[in-house]
């Protein structure tokens, strides 16, 4: 006797790649992780715009390692694959799939969404979603991009982090959060004066001081997607590590 396929909001994925214009869209019902299954599929072949999409995450993970709670049916917990070949846009690509999701996720929040650098998406001053981009070379080319995002559609067990608008259809949000998402993987080139100005006008941090990944005060983004931090009357750039703001734990 067959398994009965996994559906997600009701749809099965064949249906799903024909709504989203997608070329394939893999629905799981519970995996460890999205990142993980989208990687073994674009190592097998899988063709750019290949979407992984699951119910539920027992063992998400957000940047540098940290787990990201991804209970079934509460969010949106997706892996996207692109095959971008510009060094410089993957540089700042993660900058730019917030910039891209932050106007689709407002139209469903009940609070403005802003943008911590690297990778944080708030509603207010909670944390509604997180972006991975974990790339894989083949010698000294961008083989894949796997796009990880996790959407807090309903609020969080314990009340911590913030949620989408009450009653807000994930299928509405991933309908519109997709081209947005490939529209930011299909651009070029560093951050152009626009988008650091979009990035100015939803910045969490601006303006405040920090500890990490420097300590001083966040002055914005440099067009490489580099947090400009001011210290001692200079100005130090980071390119990796996480912020941590002086109010935060």
């Amino acid at each position: 006797m067959s398994a009965i396929p996994a559906t997600w909001e009701g749809e099965s994925g064949e249906t799903l790649a024909r709504v989203l214009d997608l070329p394939r869209v893999e629905v799981r019902r519970s995996v460890p992780s999205t990142m993980d299954i989208a990687h073994e599929l674009a190592g097998a072949g899988a063709a750019a715009g290949t979407l992984v999409l699951a119910d539920e995450q027992t063992a998400g993970r957000g940047r540098g390692g940290a787990r990201w709670h991804s209970p079934a049916g509460s969010g949106i917990w997706m892996t996207l694959i692109e095959r971008p070949n510009d060094t410089r846009a993957l540089e700042v690509l993660s900058i730019r799939l917030g910039l891209k999701a932050a106007p689709v996720l407002e139209r469903h929040a009940d609070a403005p969404i802003r943008l911590k650098w690297p990778n944080d998406v708030l509603a207010g001053t909670g944390k509604l979603g997180g972006i991975l981009v974990e790339s894989r070379w083949r010698e000294s080319f961008v083989d894949w991009a796997a796009i990880g995002i996790g959407v807090n559609v309903e609020r969080p067990p314990g009340g911590e982090g913030a949620s989408l608008r009450s009653g807000t259809r994930r299928l509405d949000v991933l309908a519109e959060l997709v081209p947005a998402l490939r529209a930011a993987a299909r651009a070029r080139g560093a951050l152009t004066a626009a988008e650091l100005e979009a990035w100015a006008a939803r910045d969490h941090a601006a303006g405040r001081r920090c500890r990490l990944p420097v300590a001083g005060r966040v002055r914005g983004l440099a067009a490489d997607g580099s947090l400009i931090v001011e210290r001692d009357g200079a100005t130090a750039l980071a390119r990796t590590g996480s912020l941590v703001l002086e109010e935060e734990p």
